[in-house]
């Protein structure tokens, strides 16, 4: 990262955010000596140098990778993000290859993944075995494993964990340690936690950079080491472990082979990525959905994931239909009641996805008891009842005036319409909370993934008992009790 000096861009006053990315392109296409455009861009922080690049014509981005060394433009590509193959394709060949070591070696895996095989093995042909050793290593776990990688080299996919970490012998001083950290620092960014390991490489600990710095040059790493560190295993299933490593609010966690080795780190960025992807990951299942779909995939191979559910589906809403051909009497009887079918339908859906959702991020801890799950049951019960008494009321009270001012009927007839509606609406609100909450429940109990089988099967179910209690109802109040 670049130091911000005394010679900071003017403020313009009343303006709280300068446009820093604006001067730089200015600064780009001005007419200042190599030296002094040098010298002002070091002023400037890599992530604003970064967001100064789509600015720029091709022309001026050359000018600008011309006048940056190695590190600062290394720097400032890591913050390019989706844009920065199309960066790295500007540049010369000598460039790239100073660039690419500079990098995270998992978006240098990504960047070289993406290249032609002849134009990825000239590239991969001209790097220094250490750099294609730390490529390669990434590239040996399964696509849902911390080291995640599918391909051997050289059709790699980028990796969970990264090789850039600072590690120290167990058995150092504190000064013998304050050495290897300086000589490990130059080519290492992650240096805020320090890891201790044995003569054979295993994990011994971790060691806090401040904790090193006030201790006293004499003092043993062991009376600062935290042996209690956790970790996790670079063969882990990535959904096995996403919710005890989001539990530890540290910068990093390291990664150990079957050894129990030091293999690689999961920085803080990176853990955050993993509650994402695993989060979207459940959001597609509850779709009934995987979440590797995407724009690439195969329409053959979306069509086979999609379509199983869809039938099962299929037979359960068949199942629905069924339900309401046994209530034909009730609609031909009363046809009304139709118009406000769709209203304690959607309302139960929406309840039991609520339950659901709940119900599948309590779930994602392992350590939820069995009186705990039940505790969840009884209070979705509880808020769908009071949910359902609430909107039962209020579409009493406005079903019951509707069919009064707009269709003209009897204030007995609306009433007792709007009296069916609400209750079949409570009714289900009701069993759709407890069904969203029990089901997913039931499946993680049978060790069936809720969230995959959760979300349709529970939609199509409520349906179904909406449908019943409110022709149900309609059925036994308005023609067998009112006679209508």
């Amino acid at each position: 990262m670049s130091e911000m000096n005394n010679t900071l861009p003017e403020i313009i006053p009343g303006d709280r955010h300068p446009d820093y990315k604006g001067e730089i392109a200015a600064l780009l296409r001005g007419n200042l000596a190599p030296g002094q455009l040098r010298k002002k861009l070091e002023d400037y922080h890599e992530r604003d140098i970064a967001e100064a690049l789509e600015l720029l014509r091709r022309d001026e981005r050359c000018r600008l990778y011309a006048l940056l060394d190695a590190p600062t433009l290394a720097g400032v590509l890591e913050y390019t993000e989706d844009d920065m193959p199309t960066y790295l394709e500007e540049l010369g060949i000598r460039k790239k290859l100073e660039i690419l070591p500079l990098l995270d070696p998992s978006t240098a895996a990504d960047y070289l993944k993406g290249l032609e095989r002849a134009q990825r093995s000239a590239l991969v042909d001209l790097m220094d075995d250490d750099i294609k050793r730390d490529l390669s290593f990434l590239s040996s776990f399964d696509e849902d494993e911390i080291g995640k990688a599918c391909l051997s080299w050289p059709y790699m996919q980028s990796s969970r964990m990264t090789t850039d970490f600072v590690s120290i012998r167990a058995d150092m001083t504190v000064r013998q340690a304050m050495k290897e950290l300086i000589r490990q620092a130059a080519d290492t960014d992650n240096i805020s936690t320090l890891y201790a390991v044995d003569a054979n490489g295993v994990l011994v600990g971790a060691i806090d950079l401040k904790e090193l710095i006030i201790a006293r040059e004499t003092t043993a790493l062991d009376d600062i080491l935290m042996t209690s560190y956790p970790y996790v295993y670079a063969d882990e299933l990535i959904e096995d472990c996403v919710e005890r490593i989001r539990a530890y609010s540290e910068d990093s966690i390291p990664v150990l082979n079957a050894d129990n080795r030091l293999s690689g780190a999961l920085t803080a960025q990176v853990v955050a990525e993993l509650v994402a992807d695993e989060l979207g990951e459940d959001y597609a299942k509850l779709g009934g959905l995987t979440a590797g779909e995407d724009l690439e995939e195969p329409l053959r191979r979306s069509v086979a994931k999609r379509l199983p559910w869809l039938v099962i589906l299929l037979g359960l809403g068949l199942v629905v239909s069924s339900v309401v051909g046994l209530f034909e009497r009730v609609v031909t009887h009363l046809t009304v009641i139709i118009c406000f079918q769709s209203l304690v339908l959607d309302m139960a859906g929406n309840v039991g996805t609520q339950s659901l959702a709940v119900t599948i991020r309590v779930l994602m801890d392992e350590d939820v008891s069995p009186r705990q799950k039940l505790a969840l049951v009884g209070k979705e019960a509880r808020v769908g009842l009071m949910n359902g008494l609430l909107l039962g009321l209020l579409s009493f009270g406005a079903i019951g005036l509707y069919l009064m001012a707009a269709k003209g009927a009897a204030a007995a007839f609306a009433f007792s319409v709007s009296f069916c509606t609400g209750t079949a609406l409570l009714v289900s609100m009701l069993l759709s909370s407890i069904i969203g909450t029990t089901v997913p429940i039931l499946f993680k109990r049978l060790g069936v993934d809720p969230a995959v089988a959760s979300g349709p099967l529970i939609t199509t179910v409520n349906d179904l008992v909406a449908v019943t209690a409110y022709y149900g109802l309609a059925w036994l109040l308005l023609i067998e009790v009112l006679h209508f």
